[in-house]
């Protein structure tokens, strides 16, 4: 949903299907007017409300063709029946096989009347007949656009990246008879835990400021919507910048001037409490009838715990038709444009992203809408980092991934079998000098920094560092990451930061040609890495401060992943208590963090216990 990069964030897909050759553009944009007739319309709600919408017909009316839309508070612009995108449809695949295109600004935003909520929560209780959420906007968008788009065939199909995938999601709820298929591609889940704006209790700073100050409440009624300037930070370092912005409640006060009721909102709610409650979908994902296909990229530094969510809760409750989870080695909606082959300094051996758009994302529409094909047989299409190559799956996890705990063990070892020696590790964490996500000076979170070199990291004396011996063979983990930590703190809260790590032999080749001089030998490639609030470790609703010096527990699940540590890799797991400015700061004291004061931060010493009963470790989903 939100960027991580200092920039205005306009509608994902559409931005994602620009070519970079004018000349293609100019060409895509021809055969689009040559082959489609746009009309724009105002499609009336059941109280009343009309969303602006924009509809591509196919000019060849020897055929019927199935409607697929897309839903987004980004803007459906280009605005004007005169005015057309390049490309229709998820990729130029499907400008060419045809479709009925629809793209609709969401109630609020844009040309579309009504009143806008920032993810809006499904009511569960409607009270009465002109009762609306955005479960009967799609409902009505629907029933009215085969009821009166001529040559359409009764199917309707779904999708969206990001913000419209979260709409898309939102259409499984209670869902209108003709839509056939969805496809929620990076969608939020839960909002409030996993997914934007807070991760265990830390919240997304940098992605989440870099966000509203662009997106923001609409004023008044424009004829046109007014195209929205970035927020200019001065600097090109946000290290620095978001150091000195100071305590969370200074972004208000600085900057925001109380002016974003969004930005706010997340402020007034650090607590997983009926706010985020409300929001989240996954409890939602009940008796759906479509087939559904999640989409999501191991890499989205956004909303990677998404589609993992929902289709977890969609196969716990039991779905009506086929549903198929599709993740491989992306960004934040890395599949809808380019080849796919390269992330950040990782080189995948394949085009991933035109491999997806051919052979999985079109093949899902065309069996649903047009009886074309046979569809997704597969109940998941993963792609295994590591080995790179593609894997189909009958179930997810894996039915032959079995759970094993790699123990963390005196003189940074890391170690499948219990640790050998009791004792602890310690270190001081000084909330005036974070650990970075980067060891790069850059103008934002960079959209890719969950392939970055942690060596960084591993050097500071604020950072455990635990590692096993080089592998002797390989090991594949395919499923959930478990941290299971013992731990204590001189303060009343602190952060606990899990990342795991691929490690590189010393020998490891470097990329040839190497242009930015990399050295890949002994490379710490973050697999995966999330943050823990300590305050929330017995409840996300209910905080509860440490108690200083008092060893307890905290346990927690990190996204999945479906990734092979080579023979002669090591595994390392890396634990620090800030990650700055991906999350916010922990005061390391026992506050309201977004109302904190400057006098509220603290250092404090943290201390990881190893051996016996509940030595700390890390739980993986292995492969035998």
């Amino acid at each position: 949903m939100k960027p991580f990069v200092f920039a205005l964030l306009a509608t994902c897909t559409l931005l994602l299907a620009q070519p970079p050759n004018p000349d293609l553009r100019k060409q895509q944009l021809e055969y689009t007017r040559a082959h489609y007739t746009k009309y724009d319309y105002r499609i009336p709600m059941r109280d009343g409300v009309k969303l602006f919408t924009s509809v591509y017909v196919p000019k060849d009316t020897s055929q019927s063709y199935p409607i697929l839309m897309e839903r987004t508070p980004y803007s459906v612009g280009p605005y004007g029946v005169d005015n057309y995108r390049p490309v229709v449809g998820p990729s130029e695949l499907f400008t060419k096989e045809g479709f009925i295109f629809v793209y609709q600004d969401v109630r609020g935003r844009y040309l579309s009347e009504g009143t806008f909520v920032d993810v809006p929560p499904h009511k569960t209780r409607f009270e009465g007949p002109k009762d609306t959420d955005d479960s009967t906007d799609t409902y009505d968008t629907i029933d009215w656009l085969v009821k009166n788009i001529p040559n359409n065939n009764g199917k309707a199909g779904i999708w969206g990246i990001s913000y419209p995938g979260f709409y898309a999601a939102f259409s499984l709820i209670d869902s209108h008879p003709a839509l056939k298929a969805v496809s929620p591609q990076a969608p939020m889940g839960d909002v409030g835990n996993g997914d934007d704006s807070y991760h265990n209790g830390a919240f997304f700073l940098a992605a989440n400021f870099g966000f509203y100050t662009s997106f923001k409440p609409r004023a008044g009624d424009p004829q046109r919507p007014v195209q929205l300037m970035p927020f200019d930070f001065g600097t090109a370092n946000a290290y620095d910048f978001y150091l000195r912005m100071g305590p969370l409640a200074n972004s208000n006060e600085k900057f925001l001037k109380n002016a974003n009721i969004y930005w706010t909102d997340n402020l007034k709610h650090p607590n997983y409490d009926q706010f985020w409650q409300n929001r989240a979908l996954a409890p939602h994902m009940k008796n759906v009838h479509p087939a559904v296909m999640f989409v999501g990229g191991w890499f989205d530094a956004e909303d990677l715990s998404g589609p993992l969510k929902l289709f977890r809760a969609l196969e716990k409750n039991g779905p009506t038709a086929p549903d198929t989870l599709v993740m491989g080695p992306w960004r934040h909606g890395g599949w809808a444009g380019g080849p796919g082959d390269k992330l950040g300094n990782l080189d995948f051996a394949s085009k991933t992203g035109e491999f997806y758009r051919e052979h999985i994302e079109l093949a899902f529409f065309l069996h649903h809408l047009k009886g074309k094909g046979d569809g997704l047989k597969s109940k998941a299409w993963l792609f295994e980092t590591g080995t790179n190559q593609w894997r189909q799956f009958d179930s997810w996890p894996p039915k032959n991934s079995v759970a094993r705990k790699l123990s963390f063990d005196g003189a940074g070892q890391l170690s499948w079998n219990a640790a050998s020696t009791a004792g602890f590790d310690e270190y001081v964490s000084d909330p005036d000098r974070p650990v970075p996500v980067t060891g790069e000076i850059g103008a934002g979170m960079p959209g890719d920094y969950m392939t970055y070199d942690q060596r960084f990291a591993s050097m500071r004396p604020d950072v455990l560092v635990y590692q096993t011996e080089p592998l002797d063979r390989d090991v594949t983990i395919a499923g959930p990451i478990t941290p299971q930590l013992s731990v204590s703190t001189t303060g009343t809260d602190s952060d606990f930061d899990v990342k795991l790590i691929d490690v590189y032999p010393n020998d490891y080749p470097d990329p040839n040609p190497n242009p930015m001089r990399l050295h890949m030998g002994g490379y710490q490639q973050l697999v995966r890495g999330e943050p823990f609030r300590g305050k929330f470790r017995n409840s996300f609703e209910k905080p509860e401060p440490f108690k200083p010096g008092e060893r307890t527990r905290i346990e927690f699940t990190m996204p999945d992943v479906c990734h092979t540590f080579r023979a002669g890799h090591r595994i390392m797991v890396q634990i620090q208590s800030s990650w700055f400015p991906l999350t916010d700061r922990n005061p390391q004291k026992f506050v309201d963090i977004p109302a904190a004061k400057v006098s509220d931060f603290q250092k404090a010493t943290e201390r990881v216990y190893r051996g016996g009963v509940d030595g700390s470790g890390i739980k993986l989903m292995v492969v035998e």
